[in-house]
């Protein structure tokens, strides 16, 4: 496996050769079309980390995970993965965090920590990618996109907290 990359960066190289395309140029090319959606991207990017670090730094963000903690419970999922599945929605550096808190509290080869690695793969950050790509091209009504997002990020908890009992 760890040979995939390198086979992939040499057989672009060998494709950009065969039809003489200036990689370098190519390559500048890109980022100057890529600037322009970076500053489209950026306010609603900082505005979506500032709002985190408000809850966070707040206690709003406990105190809602503590609240859901027993709806979670009656569902058969694990209270310890909550606050990771809560704040997965939000901020992926947060879940990443939190995950290494998980490893460190039970081991990265415990049922949680399988369920927990697991649910961070199958999961996505919907709040944040809503807020970035959604408020980056101006649409303004999400409609359902939301809701079926947040059920697929429940179905996919679900899924690794299942998939990680089968495994142990």
């Amino acid at each position: 496996m760890n040979y995939i990359l390198p086979v992939l960066i040499a057989l672009l190289l060998l494709y950009a050769l065969i039809k003489k395309v200036d990689l370098y140029d190519a390559l500048v090319a890109g980022a100057k079309e890529a600037l322009p959606l970076l500053v489209s991207v950026l306010p609603y990017m900082a505005a979506m980390l500032t709002a985190i670090s408000l809850l966070r730094a707040s206690g709003a963000m406990d105190a809602i995970l503590d609240a859901a903690a027993p709806v979670f419970s009656a569902f058969g999922f694990p209270k310890e993965l909550v606050p990771l599945f809560t704040l997965r929605t939000f901020s992926g550096s947060a879940a990443a965090a939190l995950l290494n808190d998980v490893f460190a509290a039970h081991g990265p080869d415990s049922f949680l920590g399988i369920a927990a690695s697991l649910m961070l793969g199958s999961t996505e950050t919907i709040f944040y990618t809503v807020a970035l790509y959604f408020g980056a091209v101006d649409v303004k009504k999400t409609r359902v996109a939301v809701p079926v997002a947040l059920l697929s990020g429940a179905v996919g908890a679900a899924a690794a907290i299942l998939f990680a009992r089968r495994m142990q």
